[in-house]
């Protein structure tokens, strides 16, 4: 499979630190793109980023949070200036904190939306131009979304997450009446269960012990493999959308 389109694009990708955003930027990188590393740990991005140059890949770190309107627009404005304007935009940042609703864990709540809904608005916001200018140069300009599963069916006690996720999905569906005559493709990737550090987020042991048995009983995708997707979906042709990818372990399907 050629991905060679890949080759000389500038990306960024959020929550480049650690599981399918980091997975994602390796293969981007790996495929010959410049690859802007946006997350909150830049420890673990400079631990990335390292990765990625041993292996000849050109990459940046930014140390950024998806939640604080400053801390993206500054991200912006240091990977104009190290890389200039990107044609690639990968929206992973998230978090995951299931809990009853009747919990009422407000601050749960909130830091999911700025996070995985707002943080997701304010990405698009810095980058639309660089990515309607690439589209109008010519130049194939991806902006692709990473949703999950947990959009289409619920599951108990992850209510609000999923609401998020939605949410992530409805936007990405409604950009492509506003991008897409403008040849902007938007690319939205639901993937299931996959081994990351999502699981970590989950603080009660009873819903932690579920996901663990949901792991062993159906099996889970790997990072790089929900990167494979993303790699797949923005290497095609230009005027190839692949709008939507529902990205399953077969048993859970």
């Amino acid at each position: 499979m050629s991905y060679d389109n890949l080759s000389g694009r500038t990306a960024v990708v959020t929550g480049a630190a650690s599981g399918i955003g980091e997975a994602v930027a390796l293969r981007l990188a790996a495929e010959g793109a410049r690859v802007a590393l946006l997350a909150r740990r830049a420890d673990r991005l400079e631990t990335v980023t390292g990765k990625i140059r041993a292996a000849g890949g050109e990459a940046l770190v930014v140390a950024a949070d998806v939640t604080d309107d400053a801390s993206v627009e500054a991200a912006r404005d240091l990977v104009h200036a190290s890389f200039g304007p990107v044609d690639l935009v990968v929206n992973n940042a998230g978090v995951m904190l299931p809990n009853p609703v009747d919990d009422g864990r407000l601050d749960e709540w909130q830091r999911m939306l700025d996070t995985n809904v707002t943080g997701v608005l304010r990405v698009i916001r810095a980058f639309t131009a660089d990515l309607v200018a690439a589209a109008a140069d010519g130049r194939t300009a991806d902006l692709l979304n990473v949703s999950s599963i947990g959009a289409h069916i619920t599951f108990p006690n992850y209510a609000v997450y999923g609401a998020t996720k939605a949410a992530v999905t409805y936007l990405s569906e409604s950009l492509r009446g506003e991008f897409g005559p403008r040849d902007v493709r938007v690319t939205n990737i639901e993937p299931g269960l996959t081994d990351t550090e999502l699981k970590t987020h989950v603080a009660s042991t009873e819903l932690s012990g579920q996901l663990d048995g949901m792991f062993e009983a159906l099996g889970g995708l790997s990072a790089a493999e929900v990167a494979d997707v993303a790699a797949y979906a923005t290497s095609r042709p230009r005027h190839v959308n692949l709008r939507q990818i529902v990205v399953l372990p077969t048993r859970q399907a």
